[in-house]
């Protein structure tokens, strides 16, 4: 539900009134949050957009709260901290951080300001503008916890990454070659050039190949599909190989898969990580991790950056600019 804050103080926020079509999301003022204990108020200058987003909107409600419009979308943002409620020690005003608060509820990313628990974020790193900070707390962490606290990706095992180029895909990508992973990527052959620049060792151009005869003997499989690609990437693990999935199984149709018994099958919803985010943001600080912002639309046009992540060719992210 919108939040209502005792001063009166108010903000420009996208609002969703109804599900349907990006034509539903309209600008309007509304009353500003205020941080309750252990909470931060942050002044927005991005926000992330993200497909589970859009699915949100077209349904009218997320499948992991009961929220009802009307609302405010958005989970990634990046900001300055305005304010700290009783308790906090971790961040003053002024400080410039980046976070995913309150998921799988929603933050109310797409206005000027969020409140959300202080542990919910971390530090900016200072070598990201805000646009590509925001860009990276729920597809940055979806990729971590997938990768390395689920699968517990090692040195020298071979990972296949689908739809590598997308806003978790990308990330991926270079969170495995950080761990010493050998990574197979799929996508479509225009995006090879950019996934080999950040260090994808095999590409598979899906709509020309069948991955599954061009890969074999796998340790890990991040699977951002479901349905058949899940289905199909199970012949490719190794015996005792893992195949991680962040598409529900009431959606992506693989319940029977995480009931296999000689892979390790697991399906994982992304969690606020604080410790996450700091280890993101040290691979970006050593150059090891690059964020890619494929479009920021201004706050006010989010209609369009709707429609441009549901037409399904984003590499990247796509970015909300708040304030500046």
């Amino acid at each position: 539900m919108l939040e209502a804050t005792e001063r009166g103080a108010r903000m420009r926020a996208v609002v969703q009134r109804e599900a349907g079509g990006p034509e539903v999301l309209r600008l309007a003022e509304i009353d500003r949050p205020d941080p309750g204990a252990t909470e931060i108020l942050v002044r927005v200058h991005a926000a992330g957009v993200n497909p589970h987003d859009c699915k949100t909107r077209a349904r009218g409600y997320s499948s992991y709260n009961d929220d009802r419009p009307p609302f405010v979308l958005g989970f990634d943002v990046a900001g300055v901290v305005a304010a700290v409620g009783s308790g906090v020690t971790l961040f003053r005003p002024g400080d410039e951080v980046f976070g995913m608060p309150r998921f799988p509820r929603h933050a109310g990313g797409y206005a000027e300001y969020v409140t959300g628990p202080a542990r919910h974020f971390a530090a900016k790193p200072e070598s990201l503008d805000h646009p590509r900070a925001a860009a990276l707390p729920l597809a940055g962490l979806t990729a971590w916890q997938a990768l390395v606290d689920t699968a517990h990706l090692r040195d020298g095992q071979r990972v296949l990454i689908h739809a590598a180029a997308g806003g978790v895909g990308h990330l991926a990508v270079q969170i495995a070659k950080a761990r010493g992973a050998h990574v197979i990527g799929t996508a479509r052959a225009a995006k090879h050039e950019f996934l080999a620049r950040l260090g994808a060792d095999e590409l598979i151009d899906y709509t020309t190949d069948d991955f599954e005869r061009r890969v074999h003997d796998v340790d890990v499989v991040l699977d951002t599909l479901g349905g058949d690609v899940a289905h199909r990437s199970m012949k490719v693990l190794r015996p005792g190989g893992t195949l991680v999935t962040i598409i529900p199984p009431d959606q992506g149709g693989t319940a029977d898969l995480l009931r296999d018994t000689g892979h390790r099958t697991h399906w994982m919803l992304v969690e606020p990580d604080r410790a996450g985010l700091t280890e993101l943001a040290a691979l970006v600080e050593e150059g090891r991790l690059r964020v890619h912002v494929d479009a920021v639309f201004p706050l006010a046009e989010a209609e369009a950056a709707h429609r441009q992540v549901e037409g399904g060719r984003t590499t990247g992210k796509v970015v909300l600019a708040v304030s500046g």
